[in-house]
């Protein structure tokens, strides 16, 4: 009997592989599927069933490739028209050697989601694990946002799921959750990929709430971001994504094949880090780095044309690539052969991004200079605490907001640390803004020397 975590970072993704006796079963497997394959093989198990807890709003799902790939059966809920796979239901069981695997209909973040319960029939009947997809998290839940006209409903499902179906399997099931910290499908996620139901029960903020209708309120009360690439997440989820036989491999483009791609309407992506693009970077490109790819890309970048990507090494290439493919972005065309390096030696132009210390920071509110301090933080993250004087426009709305920042002042750009700061700062500058710089550092930095901050315009 095995049991597998595959992690995929930026979308703190948990999928898993589980088998007995030459089987194998794959839980809400990624796009980019030959990890599963290579951990089914080296287990000498080969895939017979293929588990969707949900229709995935955030990443473009594995099931279909791996069905083909394998010839498993692929099973999700059944409140759904999915245009693929099998629907289950309420105590359907599968089994796989000793393994009982059995299905739970846990609605409440989607309708048709469910939870799957593991068993060791060797042992007994009583479960021992419960992977509950998106309805239960490590020191959170699932959101109830997408029902935005049957807020208290769904809010409702997903309580009687969690305190009627889930709690009842007993404090000593171990919790499999479909994300772990940092993933947008909830706020307040633990960074430890493991837990119990009986942990959970005592310690997760949200299950002290045992109340039904604190609950709702609770949930309905929630400010999540919903960005663009959600709506075609969901179209590919619910009829399957274009086949993926192998990774997209963009083509090595010297500067000058570069430019010309550029003249030609692609887009350019810098996944360099916020400090290295501050230094040089190709005028008109987004900055968005490496890691922060799969948070973010999908509120700026169109599906409709081309990517072009500028590395800090040309081994970063399969990394974005990757990390796009799993959240829909096929048509990444080529890549600057010799990064940065090779643009400047070619004599083209480039440009730099001013960036302003927290104390220089300081020193301008204090003199009451006349600039634009541009918060683009989560509106969580805004209410535990700013900077005075700061206008607040969350980095995903940035685009659709732009007439809110006057254009006759310089603005900075601050978030957390810097990252966010940057991919905003290069927006701005896209977008016709001239004096633009970011506070790296940003919050981090200010709380490190002492400075001023207020909650809710009150000082702190």
């Amino acid at each position: 009997m095995f049991h597998e975590v595959v992690h995929s970072e930026g979308l703190a993704h948990l999928s898993y592989v589980i088998g007995d006796k030459g089987e194998a079963a794959v839980i809400d497997p990624r796009r980019d599927s030959q990890v599963y394959l290579d951990i089914a093989y080296g287990k000498g198990g080969r895939f017979t069933h293929i588990f969707e807890t949900h229709r995935n709003e955030d990443y473009a799902i594995g099931s279909m490739d791996l069905a083909r790939r394998t010839g498993a059966k692929i099973y999700h809920g059944k409140a759904l028209p999915f245009t693929y796979g099998n629907p289950v239901a309420e105590n359907d069981t599968f089994t796989l050697g000793s393994m009982v695997l059995r299905v739970l209909e846990t609605p409440g973040h989607t309708y048709e989601s469910i939870s799957i319960t593991l068993a060791d029939k060797a042992y007994g009947e009583e479960p021992v694990a419960v992977f509950t997809g998106d309805a239960l998290f490590i020191g959170d839940v699932g959101r109830t946002d997408f029902f935005p006209d049957r807020a208290e409903e769904v809010a409702g499902l997903l309580y009687d799921s969690i305190f009627r179906k889930l709690l009842p399997l007993g404090d000593h099931v171990i919790l499999y959750p479909a994300h772990g910290a940092g993933s947008v499908c909830g706020s307040g996620i633990a960074s430890r990929e493991f837990s119990t139901l009986g942990y959970e029960r005592k310690h997760n903020p949200v299950l002290q709430k045992t109340d039904r209708k604190e609950f709702i309120r609770h949930k309905v009360s929630e400010r999540h971001y919903q960005p663009p690439y959600f709506k075609r997440m969901e179209k590919y989820n619910l009829e399957g994504p274009p086949p993926l036989d192998e990774l997209p491999r963009p083509v090595p483009l010297s500067a000058n094949r570069f430019a010309e791609a550029m003249e030609g309407g692609m887009l350019v992506v810098d996944a360099r880090s916020p400090e290295a693009f501050a230094g040089a970077h190709i005028p008109g490109t987004i900055s968005i780095p490496l890691d922060m790819i799969p948070g973010f890309a999908g509120f700026f970048l169109p599906y409709d044309r081309k990517i072009l990507l500028v590395t800090q090494e040309s081994d970063d290439v399969e990394t974005a690539v990757r990390r796009l493919v799993r959240i829909g972005y096929d048509d990444v065309a080529g890549y600057l052969e010799g990064e940065l390096r090779a643009w400047e030696m070619s004599g083209r132009p480039y440009a730099s991004m001013a960036v302003l210390h927290a104390r220089d920071l300081d020193r301008r509110i204090t003199s009451g200079q006349k600039f634009t301090l541009l918060d683009v933080r989560s509106e969580e993250e805004w209410k535990k605490g700013h900077l005075p004087g700061a206008l607040h426009i969350y980095l995903g709305d940035l685009p659709g907001q732009l007439d809110r920042i006057p254009k006759d002042r310089p603005v900075t750009t601050y978030c957390a640390s810097g990252g966010r700061a940057m991919i905003a700062a290069s927006i701005l500058r896209k977008s016709g803004f001239a004096e633009v710089e970011d506070s790296l550092g940003s919050m981090s930095a200010w709380r490190a020397i002492g400075g001023k901050v207020v909650t809710e315009d009150k000082p702190k």
